[in-house]
């Protein structure tokens, strides 16, 4: 059992073989969300694609997709859908688009270049101009079906929403999540020092727990730190700037291939 001092309180690590259960200053085994892969467009689903493309066996391809491409595909455009709520289907449900997306990106796999960029930017374009032509064509109906000041509210919402995604063209909210898990699994390695390690993990529980936070201010924020491991603000800066580092080096990773290797 090993006792970490943190604000003059014994903080509790019991180590059971490869169990280890953390414990708050009361005494309570500290609770966190089990942690959970969110990232379906992997590495592999990148190798994949490109062996597709160049193989000329179709039992392969068709091997190749219903294992390794399928279910990327299929998670892709479903985010893409619900994200920008590309609810105009006229009449169709929201499922029968998806498949209809996911057979035209099928139709254009044979063409992905990898020279041209990674394929979870490539067909995600692919998949977002489709549906934005879709809606669009559907929407012209239901102008002559619905209330127009109720369409076009909803289409104008609809359409930020789209310019803001293309103009940053990544999830926010799926990096966040991947950014922290990165970041668990790697902090003895990121932060040699023991100070640091107890820093680090400090500014990430707000992150972990950012939904449920109520704080903006900066101030308040290092207080909030403070309060969690016994440092002093150069320490709390001096962490926030490496952690800084390696949020944008992720971050590039993450838009240029769409996914992050944990």
């Amino acid at each position: 059992m090993k006792t970490v001092e943190i604000n003059n309180q014994p903080n509790l690590i019991i180590e059971d073989n490869s169990i280890t259960v953390e414990l708050t200053k009361s005494g309570k085994p500290r609770k966190r969300k089990p942690k959970t892969s969110n990232t379906y467009f992997t590495e592999d689903t990148q190798n994949a694609i490109v062996e597709y493309v160049a193989s000329g066996d179709q039992e392969f391809r068709n091997t190749v997709y219903r294992e390794r491409i399928e279910y990327g595909f299929f998670k892709l455009t479903q985010n893409i859908i619900h994200t920008f709520k590309f609810y105009y289907t006229d009449g169709e449900s929201v499922e029968d688009v998806q498949q209809e997306v996911i057979a035209f990106l099928l139709e254009k796999l044979k063409l992905y270049k990898p020279e041209k960029g990674k394929a979870y930017s490539y067909f995600g374009t692919i998949a977002k101009r489709y549906l934005i032509l879709k809606n669009k064509k559907n929407y012209q109906k239901l102008q002559d079906k619905g209330d127009l000041a109720e369409v076009d509210d909803d289409k104008k919402i609809k359409e930020e929403t789209l310019n803001e995604y293309f103009s940053q063209d990544y999830s926010l909210s799926e990096f966040m999540m991947l950014f922290i898990k990165y970041v668990d699994k790697h902090l003895g390695t990121l932060f040699p020092k023991e100070n640091d390690a107890k820093t680090a993990d400090a500014i990430m529980e707000l992150f972990r727990k950012c939904e449920s936070l109520d704080i903006f201010n900066k101030k308040a924020l290092y207080i909030y730190i403070r309060e969690m491991v016994d440092v002093d603000t150069p320490q709390i800066t001096k962490i926030i700037k490496k952690l800084k580092t390696v949020y944008i080096q992720l971050y590039n990773t993450y838009y240029q291939e769409g996914y992050i290797k944990i």
